[in-house]
């Protein structure tokens, strides 16, 4: 059941990140087409603000997958040096205390969002963009990741307790730094 559930979070997070690609991409080209624009003597406006907008979603609906994927940096000296048991207790410590960082994080984004929603918030720019269409998104990408933490962590415990602590570190494990050392 674990692993299904790793699988399907997989399966879904590379959906999620092919959508973020797709946006990124979108954006380079508006900002492309506005430095073409900007030769000719005319510029849409705001692509540095909009572009903002878009790392600020973008990085907050990608980290899940990167979670996934193992990508997220972490030095991990004494944990190369311990048996797989021990490097398991390594990875579930290291996934609980991310999974609740970011449930911090996306707990204080909210109040952001709300105090937006509650004043109608807008832009001090010339675009004047509703902040609630910019932070809503990003709220929700935080709030995704986080509990996509909780999940893989709830898997990768599960996994410990049945002592199949090969698909343990296949799940939460650091294997940057191992392939580095070699």
């Amino acid at each position: 059941m674990p692993q299904t559930v790793l699988t399907f979070l997989r399966r879904l997070n590379l959906w999620v990140a092919s959508l973020v690609g797709v946006v990124l991409l979108a954006c380079a080209v508006f900002i492309l087409a506005d430095i073409i624009l900007r030769q000719l003597g005319s510029s849409f406006g705001g692509t540095d603000e909009i572009s903002g907008y878009v790392m600020a979603i973008v990085t907050s609906w990608g980290m899940a997958f990167t979670m996934l994927e193992l990508g997220h940096v972490r030095i991990d000296i004494l944990r190369s040096q311990l048996a797989s048991r021990g490097r398991v207790i390594m990875d579930l410590f290291s996934q609980a205390v991310l999974a609740l960082t970011i449930s911090v994080i996306a707990f204080q984004c909210w109040p952001v969002v709300a105090n937006s929603i509650q004043n109608s918030s807008t832009a001090n720019t010339p675009l004047e963009t509703p902040l609630t269409l910019v932070q809503m998104p990003w709220f929700l990408g935080w709030t995704w990741f986080a509990l996509n933490a909780w999940i893989t962590l709830a898997a990768a415990a599960v996994l410990t307790l049945r002592g199949d602590y090969d698909s343990t570190e296949s799940a939460i494990g650091a294997f940057a730094e191992q392939e580095t050392m070699k």
